[in-house]
């Protein structure tokens, strides 16, 4: 794999990372939001931290979509599950959040299994064009 493929996938893991991070800071400020006044929901785009953690995951989302041009899916989910690790970081340090013994223990078990996938080759060798790339 080339550094590009490494960079577009360390970019999935900090984009939807930080991108979460800034969306939970700006939904705290707002309090909670009910599904019968959906109008919260689009006022919320204008909190500057929403919004800021939505450009992030559009970000991400541009990232994940090239990924999955040049990868499997059973490759590029598990890598993506990085940002476990770097949100539950970012959420105690940033957000001051109790992490359990717990939590740490399930992180951990998913960064392991991200371990064994990323021992694995990529088995996709050529994009498919055409009608026949979704069969």
């Amino acid at each position: 794999m080339t550094l590009r493929k490494y960079l577009v996938l360390a970019a999935m893991v900090v984009l939807g990372s930080l991108g979460d991070l800034l969306l939970k800071r700006g939904m705290s400020a707002l309090g909670p939001i009910s599904i019968h006044d959906w109008t919260q929901a689009i006022t919320a785009l204008f909190n500057p931290w929403v919004a800021a953690g939505v450009v992030l995951l559009i970000g991400f989302f541009a990232a994940y979509s090239s990924a999955l041009s040049w990868a499997d899916l059973t490759y590029v989910m598990p890598a993506t599950s990085l940002g476990y690790v770097l949100i539950a970081v970012l959420s105690v340090f940033v957000l001051h959040e109790d992490v359990s013994v717990t939590r740490w223990i399930g992180i951990i078990l998913i960064s392991s299994g991200v371990a064994v996938i990323g021992q694995s080759h990529n088995t996709t060798d050529k994009v498919a064009h055409g009608p026949e790339a979704i069969l």
